[in-house]
């Protein structure tokens, strides 16, 4: 059963895969901010619980080790009740001690095995965990960058689209009102002009 954090995350990717293409470009998306912000902000509000469940998955390992402590004390108390049993009969006292010996260190090296394998377990469910949440960490950090990315570009389009219409405003305004040597000039001591009376 996946996690909710594994369901946002894959709403997120298809999320990303349904939304229109940029006009014009192949790779550039159209996002609604927040539609994407919503998903992010749940994301967020889910992520501590998902760490609070892996962390109780870690410390099950004192569990299982207590568990094996205690079976081990267990085969130790019986191995001592037996060799204690051995040497109260006389008649056998030097094969009591031969058998108690044998007991206990039967006893031991099972206790050993059981907290050798209680550790191990321990230890890869503590690793799994960390390499669960490790993963889910780097692709929620792929889908960040790659959202960072694209609003990057998408901003550094637009301002190129806006110094580019700056310019041809600018252009066009010179055009409107050229400068002052540019303007005809009329000579005042030309008779030859209609319209001009010289006193």
């Amino acid at each position: 059963m996946s996690s909710r954090i594994e369901q946002l995350i894959d709403e997120i990717e298809e999320y990303i895969d349904n939304c229109k293409p940029q006009p014009f470009s192949s790779t550039k998306i159209i996002v609604n901010k927040d539609d994407i912000d919503e998903l992010l902000r749940e994301l967020r509000m889910k992520t501590p619980d998902e760490i609070k469940r892996y962390q109780k998955i870690i410390s099950n390992k004192e569990a299982i080790l207590n568990d094996a402590r205690a079976k081990a004390e267990a085969l130790i108390n019986e191995a001592t009740i037996q060799t204690n049993q051995l040497i109260n009969e006389h008649e056998i006292m030097q094969q009591a001690y031969a058998q108690a010996n044998e007991v206990v260190t039967m006893a031991t090296r099972q206790a050993q095995d059981i907290l050798d394998n209680a550790t191990m377990e321990a230890n890869a469910v503590r690793m799994s965990a960390m390499q669960y949440m490790d993963d889910m960490l780097a692709n929620l950090e792929n889908i960040i960058a790659a959202s960072s990315q694209t609003a990057k570009a998408d901003y550094d389009t637009l301002l190129g689209n806006l110094n580019h219409y700056h310019d041809i405003i600018q252009s066009n305004r010179a055009e409107l009102n050229p400068a002052e040597d540019e303007l005809v000039e009329v000579d005042l001591n030309d008779d030859s002009q209609e319209g001009i009376e010289v006193i």
